[in-house]
């Protein structure tokens, strides 16, 4: 038995990457007011900003696109997806949508939820949470203490604290609306949550009559968490592990971008008759019609194939493994880490590496330019920036956590690419020294990490105070 883990797959087609100079870098980042998502994709070497709809697609995929079917209402290519979808799921109606914010606001709407109402979860992503605090109501993070803690070794930090579940339900029953598990957690490292955990929600939930629902944009990498690290789990399949995952809930967001293995996709999926029916409604004013979502036929024929192959297990251990390749290579250099390992993505504590940056000076943005500044690697910023508040006095309040989350693209970058990866964090680790903060020249009212404009503080401000759009000071 051989202990290299290879890529389950091989190249049939490649793309070019566009190599820079420093001093290009230099200008490229300048002119993009020092926020990566503002850098153009000619710009960048090495694409670590998201895992979103930025992985290949299998030749198995390739061909059903050439087979999907445009018809605007009644597409075959729907009904291939339906039967997909509730194969893994069992949810009784499943609506497509462009992407997975579609779809949790079509279901925040469809819950009427409003001022006042609150919703419970382990810990809300940028878009879930803007979604609620769209519709006036209180996003609300119950995840357990380790979460918080990136030297912590606890294998499911995605976890729901159940205590604090549980008093919630009882002290504000009327204002919750429902309890979501977002899996993996995102926001906190791309942390696996148990199945025994899932387990207890899901009852604590439905004992208080609270609708349960799963944020299932990585569920099949974290059903394969599961087998892999949860006692009693390790004979079953990832596929038969998703299946209970997906039964314990009365419905779930997905982007599809991610464990979809597409471009482009989202799922909103309920077994509720009533609570579907408002979606419909919606879901034909805003997206299209119910049998394609916004999307074309193709799409959902790619996406189809994507759910069948992604629960592959030869794909899901080389996945685990290589994202686990590329931690293990910068732990080894002494690189600060979200612990352990995740899924999708290694995430850098930027303030452990950075304690001279405040974290009100975005130590996560100066780490991520650093990066691209050095070799032209793109990264993202999962910090103050991203979840940071706003006080009375109109300044930030930190995250609890700044992080910059180098996020691996699903089927895209070999062995090599992670190899230059880590060597690039460690000239830029072993120069941290000279790191230096950042502040806000301009800002959105809402998730304000996408188009924020920055400066380095180290140069005079433009503006005397940053600069606002949409209201925000």
């Amino acid at each position: 038995m051989t202990k290299t883990i290879i890529e389950p797959f091989r190249i049939k087609m490649v793309e070019p990457l566009p190599r820079t100079t420093r001093e290009q870098r230099e200008h490229f980042l300048a002119d993009a007011r020092y926020n990566p998502f503002l850098l153009r994709a000619d710009q960048i070497t090495i694409d670590l900003l998201t895992d979103s709809g930025t992985g290949a697609m299998s030749t198995k995929q390739w061909a059903a696109m050439m087979t999907g079917d445009e018809t605007y209402a009644g597409s075959l290519s729907y009904f291939d997806l339906k039967r997909v979808v509730q194969d893994i799921s069992s949810m009784t109606h499943v609506f497509p949508v462009h992407q997975g914010r579609a779809a949790e606001h079509l279901l925040f709407r469809a819950m009427n939820i409003t001022s006042g109402s609150m919703v419970l979860a382990n810990a809300h992503f940028d878009t879930t949470r803007a979604n609620v605090e769209y519709l006036g109501a209180e996003a609300v993070d119950l995840v357990i203490e380790d979460a918080y803690d990136p030297a912590s070794e606890h294998p499911f930090k995605g976890n729901i604290n159940l205590e604090r579940l549980e008093r919630y339900l009882r002290e504000q029953h009327e204002r919750v609306a429902l309890v979501l598990m977002t899996v993996t957690n995102n926001t906190g490292g791309g942390q696996p949550v148990s199945l025994e955990n899932l387990r207890a929600v899901s009852e604590i939930a439905h004992k208080f009559h609270k609708p349960f629902f799963l944020d299932a944009a990585r569920f099949a990498e974290n059903a394969w968490f599961i087998k892999e690290r949860e006692p009693r789990q390790h004979d079953r399949t990832a596929k038969d592990i998703a299946q209970e995952m997906f039964s314990l809930a009365d419905g779930f967001t997905m982007s599809c971008k991610k464990d979809g293995l597409v471009n482009i996709g989202g799922l909103l999926c309920l077994n509720d008759d009533a609570l579907a029916e408002k979606v419909r409604c919606l879901l034909i004013l805003m997206e299209g019609y119910t049998t394609y979502g916004g999307l074309a036929g193709r799409d959902m024929a790619a996406l189809a194939v994507g759910l069948e192959e992604v629960l592959d297990e030869q794909y899901l251990e080389y996945r685990v493994a290589s994202t686990r390749y590329f931690f293990n290579m910068l732990d080894h250099i002494g690189v600060p880490l979200m612990r352990p390992a995740g899924g999708h993505a290694v995430y850098i504590d930027a303030r452990t590496m950075y304690p001279h940056i405040p974290a009100t000076e975005f130590p996560g943005i100066a780490l991520a330019n650093a990066l691209y500044l050095e070799g032209g690697v793109r990264a993202v910023e999962v910090g103050t920036l991203m979840f940071g508040k706003q006080g009375p006095n109109g300044a930030d309040i930190p995250a609890p956590l700044d992080l910059v989350r180098l996020t691996i693209p699903r089927r895209t970058y070999t062995q090599s690419h992670a190899d230059y990866l880590g060597e690039i964090v460690q000239e830029v680790y072993e120069r941290r020294s000279e790191a230096r903060g950042y502040r806000v020249v301009k800002q959105s009212a809402v998730l304000r990490a996408f188009t924020a404009e920055l400066e380095p503080v180290t140069t005079p401000a433009y503006s005397p105070t940053a600069r606002a759009c949409a209201g925000r000071t």
